[in-house]
């Protein structure tokens, strides 16, 4: 990239300092960085700490894990080994990776990996992250998983982000490039773009690196000292700075033949067929406002990097906190952020007091089911004295009614989220906690109340006969 293309200047806009000094103390976020870059020049900014109560203060250069936008880097590989002539985008993943031969997921073209049209489900591709505390599971071990798991659709039969189509494509370009996943994006992308701060995570969290915090009933928990499985970078474990990330957006939107031709990388930032109308090759697209942006999550951190094509601007936000529910979240924060430095009004999303009330519910649940037990044995001689079809429903309803309401806390809120209820845990603990207080308790209590009635009827007529 020529040096007129990417040129540093310090302060951002007051609009945007005076929005992080409104927004970032309601998000309880420890840190956060961001970089805007206008036509080539690039300010930047930053606020707090890479961990909280550190000391150690958040700048512009400091890494940060990426989440999701690292998907855009792996699409980039992709489309260099297209044109090397190494790879065809509409050939069988299967005629690459021998480990797909005579699997289901076999046919699936390179192309609909790219876009998400595979039939890959957001579930199938999520499974793995339970796995991140075993750090000797690699990428070849998710991806031959995944060859034997048939997709939970036909391909291109519709649009479901899967983190599972950005693992296969990290394994195909180890296979291609003859080299490692992350060898190849650190010498083939990163290097070249003088992303000189960033790197491919081995899995490790480093002083010099922004630490991620969970949420916690309302604060943050640090992660620090945890490690990962190294398996998930292609999809999600690129490790970069705010002002690396603007030289990439920088790059992207340079119009020039450089790291690949400009053809292509208009082509990244299209929709990518008509089964996906908002998602290119590693970007999610805004066609009428002729924008491309990726979003990122990682255990206790959030990002954010959009570009405006028309206006050639581009924004990066990130953040060392994950998001609570109603409580100390970071989407105020981030879309404010990303909407300013792209030049448009932001428009508060408001108190969120519904998100804030169900948890609320959430965390006072299973008191009140232990104070439910408690009321049953105070109340026991009512309890003992209900009979007919009327009272029997009455004690056995409950039952079926939180074995219901169990199943849904369990099973059914993390699927909505497209994760178990183990890969939830590790983005949203204190939800996790607050789903299984509830269902024991919940359980507990309809069955506290028939132990109470039965034991009493017994006794009951115990005494009788005698």
């Amino acid at each position: 990239m020529s040096a007129s293309a990417y040129a540093q200047e310090g302060h951002c806009s007051e609009i945007i300092d005076d929005f992080i000094d409104q927004a970032m103390p309601v998000s309880g976020a420890p840190g956060l960085a961001y970089a805007v870059i206008d036509n080539g020049v690039v300010c930047a900014g930053a606020r707090g700490e890479v961990l909280s109560g550190s000391g150690q203060l958040v700048t512009p250069e400091t890494p940060f894990q990426l989440g999701s936008i690292s998907k855009s880097f792996t699409a980039l590989a992709v489309v260099q080994l297209m044109e090397a002539g190494s790879i065809e985008l509409d050939t069988a993943i299967s005629e690459y990776l021998d480990v797909f031969q005579g699997q289901a997921g076999g046919t699936v073209t390179i192309r609909q990996l790219l876009s998400h049209t595979s039939g890959y489900s957001t579930l199938q591709g999520n499974l793995f992250q339970a796995q991140q505390n075993d750090e000797n599971r690699g990428l070849s071990d998710n991806v031959r998983e995944l060859a034997h798991t048939v997709p939970a659709h036909a391909a291109d039969s519709q649009w479901q982000y899967s983190n599972a189509n950005y693992l296969i494509l990290g394994a195909l370009i180890e296979e291609i490039s003859g080299r490692g996943f992350t060898n190849y994006i650190e010498t083939e992308i990163l290097e070249p773009a003088g992303m000189d701060d960033s790197f491919v995570s081995d899995g490790g969290t480093y002083d010099f690196m922004a630490i991620g915090h969970l949420p916690w009933f309302g604060t943050k928990r640090s992660l620090e000292g945890r490690s990962f499985a190294r398996g998930g970078a292609p999809a999600g474990g690129i490790i970069a700075s705010a002002n690396d990330v603007a030289r990439y957006l920088a790059l992207m939107m340079n119009g020039e033949d450089d790291i690949i031709s400009a053809d292509n990388k208009a082509m990244m930032l299209q929709p990518a067929s008509p089964i996906s109308p908002f998602y290119g090759f590693g970007w999610s697209i805004d066609v009428e406002g002729y924008a491309a942006f990726h979003t990122g999550v990682s255990p206790g951190v959030e990002t954010i990097a959009a570009l405006s094509l028309s206006e050639q601007r581009g924004v990066v936000v990130l953040i060392n906190a994950g998001s609570g529910i109603g409580f100390g979240e970071n989407q105020e924060l981030l879309t404010g952020i990303a909407t300013l430095g792209l030049g448009q009004l932001y428009e508060s999303g408001g108190n969120r007091l519904q998100q804030k009330a169900l948890f609320a519910l959430l965390v006072i649940l299973p008191f009140i089911f232990l104070g439910g037990m408690i009321g049953a044995w105070i109340l026991r001689r009512g309890l003992r004295a209900k009979s007919g079809l009327t009272g029997m429903f009455s004690l056995w309803f409950p039952l079926l009614a939180t074995l219901a309401m169990a199943w849904c806390f369990i099973f059914l809120i993390p699927q909505l989220f497209g994760v178990s209820l183990a890969t939830l845990n590790l983005y949203a603990p204190d939800l996790v906690i607050t789903l299984i207080a509830g269902s024991a308790t919940g359980v507990m209590w309809s069955v506290f109340r028939l132990l109470v009635f039965y034991r009493g009827s017994v006794r009951g007529n115990s005494v009788l006969a005698g």
